[in-house]
């Protein structure tokens, strides 16, 4: 436990909050909460929802891995060769791409794979999408990734360059600005056709901040349920042979709002059950293309 709260009080976005979740971790552990947990599984579990108490920080997690996570002497537990056979295996995150009747088109995502890996299949998506006359993005099931990769699909929604979004680090202390990238191969879709873009209570993390920033520069009607409201970004953490912990060392901040949509989720344009989102949005696709 000490070791988690070290990683809390090494990295965590804020560290004020930081001690006082600490503060809540030492007393469950002396007041023994921990102690029946039948599994490391069951133990991460009920750690994960003190760590979760003092904020909601919903990206700040004590997570149980099958696999045994290597003690390499490094903090950080993350295996790239491993991700990278992941991301290939899911398709680099893109469920469905199609043109649907009236030349509309649908792009599926379940998760935004880092750019570095993600970059040849999302840009031969967005490339297959160019043309149709108004888009459906679907994010309903996407549970977010790399911000690189919000702005390279959000390079493709414009004609001019766009001040996406900004995340600042900790750990740096100091502040990237996201913006869409000056080239992009291919054909745009652009800056001027209708874009709706679904969402759920489960889009999570970077699936927020690609709804966000669309939302936020007017650039697309969103469609759904309120986002599950998780804007501070992080790295994982080898906390024993099973067990890492997820530790936010960021927080996003709009350039338009000056804020994000942590804790309260991003709020659709036009609220309806996820699984009557698409109904709705194509309706509204084939009318505007229909004018």
């Amino acid at each position: 436990m000490e070791l988690l709260c070290s990683q809390l009080a090494s990295y965590y976005v804020f560290p004020d909050t930081a001690a006082e979740i600490a503060t809540v971790l030492r007393s469950r552990l002396a007041e023994g909460a921990y102690a029946d947990a039948a599994d490391d599984e069951e133990f991460a579990a009920r750690v994960t929802k003190d760590l979760q108490s003092v904020n909601g920080d919903k990206h700040l997690r004590l997570l149980h891995s099958e696999a045994e996570v290597p003690d390499n002497g490094q903090e950080f537990a993350w295996d790239q060769e491993a991700y990278r056979k992941e991301a290939e295996q899911d398709a680099f995150g893109i469920t469905r791409i199609e043109r649907l009747e009236g030349n509309i088109g649908l792009l599926k995502l379940r998760m935004l794979h880092d750019a570095e890996i993600a970059t040849p299949a999302v840009t031969a998506a967005m490339n297959l999408i160019a043309h149709t006359d108004a888009l459906i993005i679907d994010l309903r099931d996407n549970v977010g990734g790399d911000p690189n990769t919000v702005a390279l699909i959000c390079s493709y929604l414009f004609d001019e360059r766009f001040h996406l979004n900004d995340i600042y680090d900790r750990t740096t202390d100091t502040t990237e600005q996201y913006w869409t990238l000056p080239f992009v191969p291919g054909p745009k879709f652009g800056g001027k056709k209708p874009i709706y873009v679904l969402t759920s209570s489960r889009t999570f993390s970077g699936a927020e901040e690609l709804s966000y920033n669309l939302q936020q520069t007017k650039r697309a009607t969103l469609i759904g349920e309120t986002t599950r409201g998780g804007a501070h970004p992080g790295s994982r953490y080898r906390v024993g042979p099973h067990l890492k912990s997820a530790v936010p060392n960021g927080r996003s901040i709009n350039p338009i709002s000056g804020t994000n949509w942590e804790a309260v989720g991003v709020v659709p344009h036009i609220a309806v059950p996820a699984d009557e989102a698409f109904e709705v949005a194509y309706e509204k696709a084939t009318s505007k293309t229909g004018d």
